[in-house]
């Protein structure tokens, strides 16, 4: 056989590596998971099911099962638009922390929640035993249980980096919940690829930048409310070669500007939040904070316009995480750090 031939088999090979679909088991039920430490069993697929947190919502549109969700609850910016048109078929019960009560009323056989304060201990909706004891079933996000809450941080803090196999955990687990296993493994393998192809961006420009991830603050007299180095942010920094220039496990530390120009970041990445609690959620209030105050003006991360905007709630452990990813790379490309 010719090169030229060859090279066409191959690329027929490869292409059809690349389209075959992604084929998986489907469920046996009843399904026992162990979820968070806690031993969970499933006789069925749920059939009315409440996300508690913007990302089990999203995980759960991406696999399609809109038409089996009967509320959504806590969400800190706006759906990805591409899920646009699935979300607008499922109520929401509220943008904040919902009631139980708003819960309970969309008479849910499951609910699926992003962090300990929506289904927890000290939740002000309601602990996993509460759900228990009404037969309904519950899932925790995985990525969150791998933070230590026994410190003087609200928030907990992080022993190691987190990465991104907590949400192919939470994307698996969940398929095989719904018995839609062939939709899990595809996403997963969908957010592999953008992950691979967000370290293949590295170049030498911006190996081993520095990193400081403002999510927002109370006011410029404040403390800034940073991502920490083992949370999301230290990931994404990570993934694109660099570090967080903040040193602490704490997942998210409240840090003084005078100990933000100590650590002197070669890039500071702002977040943009839809939430209209505080000024500084807002990216252009953040960036023009940082180019008018005496002190903090004069970081070389703001001298040199290494100054890029990222979705807040990349910041936080979940799907979201990529996006902001690419978001800064591309930022990062247009500044010559990077391809």
């Amino acid at each position: 056989m010719s090169p030229a031939k060859d090279l066409v088999a191959l690329l027929a090979v490869s292409l059809c590596i690349i389209t075959t679909p992604t084929f998986a088991a489907p469920t046996t039920y009843p399904l026992t998971l162990d979820n968070c430490g806690v031993s969970v069993t499933f006789e069925k697929a749920p059939e009315r099911a409440v996300a508690l947190g913007q990302n089990s919502a999203e995980i759960m549109l991406l696999l399609g099962l809109e038409d089996r969700m009967v509320g959504t609850a806590f969400w800190p910016t706006k759906v990805l638009p591409e899920l646009q048109e699935a979300n607008d078929s499922v109520k929401l019960l509220s943008v904040e922390t919902p009631s139980l009560e708003s819960v309970l009323a969309e008479n849910p056989d499951f609910v699926a929640a992003q962090l300990p304060i929506l289904m927890g201990p000290d939740s002000k909706v309601a602990k996993r035993e509460d759900f228990e004891r009404l037969g309904i079933g519950s899932y925790l996000a995985p990525g969150i249980c791998a933070v230590t809450h026994d410190t003087k941080d609200a928030y907990g803090s992080r022993d190691y980096l987190w990465n991104m196999d907590y949400v192919y955990q939470e994307i698996d687990e969940l398929s095989q919940i719904f018995d839609v296993q062939d939709r899990g493994q595809s996403l997963i393998s969908e957010f592999k690829a953008r992950e691979a192809a967000l370290r293949a961006r590295v170049g030498a420009d911006n190996a081993d930048l520095s990193y400081v991830f403002w999510f927002s603050s109370p006011s410029p007299a404040d403390d800034a409310y940073l991502g920490g180095k083992n949370g999301a942010s230290g990931f994404i920094a990570d993934l694109l070669g660099g570090h967080n220039a903040i040193d602490t496990e704490a997942e998210w530390p409240t840090v003084s500007w005078e100990g933000i120009m100590a650590a002197n970041p070669d890039v500071i990445v702002v977040g943009e939040s839809d939430r209209n609690r505080w000024e500084l959620d807002r990216a252009e209030n953040k960036i023009a904070f940082l180019n008018s105050d005496p002190a903090v003006s004069q970081l070389d991360a703001v001298k040199q316009g290494r100054i890029v905007v990222m979705q807040a709630s990349a910041m936080n452990p979940t799907i979201r995480t990529i996006y902001g990813a690419e978001e800064v790379a591309d930022q990062l490309a247009k500044l010559g750090l990077g391809k």
